[in-house]
């Protein structure tokens, strides 16, 4: 016989964390679809040469790649390059600015370890424009970010925002446009390392010299309210027209949050925040759990230029965020934040026929269903003991009994598994009052601080 074992890297879940993880999608969702943004699903295999198309570095090493027959196939890794080939494919079918999002699972064939898999869901949200993209989209970014949180049921976490032009252009008035990338990627781990240390890879690494260092490092410090740093950074205006462009548009976005509705408290404007990768062009995002900074971004992005240039001589600029789900949730079951009163049965009510006849259990059983009520018949040949103790341990609220009794006086008998209390009333009132009862019960958010 073979042992059964699941690859390391890869997450597999027992059903009440299945549940959990089915509570968040579907939160995550709906929270979506309140913006305008389009479900989308694409192929899990794509033409290794599409995926590829910009190639090279920890991708080429990371990626899935295998072939059958002639073909070259691979993975995906991501979700944002597999929507750069279908917006460049179906250009001419889609509506501009087109909004979509997608959770669907990517595939990295890096090191497994303790919170990283090598497949893993991801939801990603992106507004792509045709040659333009307003400034207000990057502004609705946070807006959504601090809804689909707070759906969940986070409070304590924090939208950190910041725009690669400041960056770009206060580091062209140090003279240091030419290494800007490298400067950028080793002040990105400021937060891992500590300044002295990035002051020291700053000068030996980057070759900084010791005053542009101070400077670099005096800049990223300048905090307070946003608008104290804002007021900041009005301090370098009119010497560099990138660096313009970014203040105004950090100015923007800032500006129109509280339309939006997000609350001071968990926005804002951190000179610290670059984004890695060379991909972003404006303003960038991360979002940390204030309460576990340990964990890392838990959702980032931020405004690209042009998202299909692999593809298509057509300019779209875009703007998009992605949460590593997989992720997440493990590092939310860790902390023990994945609330554990939320119902994770697979069914509302257990329906357990007292008769041979199942006709009237059946009959039953639809009519909870057609008020929408999850509802198993249970018609194992088991002692009444064995049967209760299988509701109770998926965790199913209420169990309902229906002998001859029942059945000659038209009533339903039914019983609360929480509380062991036991009611009886006609059909239709019986089906109201579970349908009321679980409505009552249905209070909490999947995750609880």
């Amino acid at each position: 016989m073979i042992k059964p074992r699941t690859l390391s890297g890869f997450m597999e879940l027992l059903p009440a964390p299945q549940q959990q993880m089915e509570r968040i999608m579907s939160a995550l969702r709906s929270t979506y679809s309140l913006y305008g943004f389009t479900p989308l699903d694409t192929p899990i295999i794509e033409d290794a040469q599409i995926l590829l198309a910009k190639g090279g570095g920890e991708t080429e090493k990371q990626i899935y790649r295998f072939t059958k027959g002639d073909s070259d196939l691979a993975l995906r890794f991501d979700l944002t390059v597999p929507l750069a080939k279908y917006v460049a494919l179906n250009y001419g079918q889609l509506s501009f600015p087109f909004r979509r999002y997608q959770i669907g699972k990517v595939y990295r064939g890096e090191r497994a370890q303790r919170g990283r898999f090598r497949e893993f869901y991801q939801a990603d949200i992106d507004i792509i424009g045709d040659g333009a993209l307003d400034i207000v989209n990057e502004a609705e970014i946070p807006s959504i970010i601090y809804r689909t949180f707070s759906t969940l049921g986070l409070k304590r976490f924090q939208i950190r925002v910041n725009n690669r032009k400041i960056l770009n252009g206060f580091y062209a008035m140090q003279g240091l446009a030419d290494k800007s990338q490298d400067v950028m990627r080793t002040v990105d781990k400021l937060d891992k390392i500590g300044a002295d240390k990035v002051r020291e890879l700053l000068i030996e690494d980057c070759g900084v010299s010791t005053e542009a260092a101070d400077e670099v490092l005096n800049f990223i410090s300048i905090q307070g309210t946003n608008t104290e740093v804002l007021s900041a950074l009005e301090g370098y205006k009119g010497r560099n027209e990138i660096f313009d462009q970014g203040l105004w548009e950090l100015s923007e976005v800032t500006r129109y949050l509280a339309s939006f509705g997000v609350p001071e408290e968990n926005f804002a404007v951190d000179l610290t925040i670059a984004r890695g990768l060379d991909y972003y062009t404006g303003t960038v995002y991360e979002t940390t759990l204030l309460d576990h900074p340990e964990i890392g971004s838990v959702c980032s992005g931020g405004r690209y230029d042009n998202l299909a240039e692999y593809y298509t001589n057509k300019q779209l600029p875009g703007v998009g965020i992605s949460i590593g789900l997989t992720r997440l949730f493990y590092v939310l079951g860790e902390q023990g934040m994945l609330n554990p009163e939320l119902n994770c049965a697979p069914a509302d009510v257990l329906v357990l026929p007292m008769t041979e006849d199942l006709a009237p259990a059946i009959a039953l059983s639809t009519a909870l269903r057609e008020a929408g009520i999850r509802t198993q018949l249970y018609t194992e040949k088991k002692k009444f003991k064995a049967k209760m103790s299988y509701a109770d341990k998926l965790g199913i609220p209420y169990a309902v009994f229906l002998g001859e009794d029942e059945i000659n006086s038209g009533e339903v008998k039914w019983k609360d598994l929480a509380s062991g209390e036991q009611f009886s009333a006609p059909q239709t009132e019986a089906i109201a009052a579970i349908a009321a009862g679980l409505a009552a019960k249905e209070t909490g958010k999947p995750i609880k601080e």
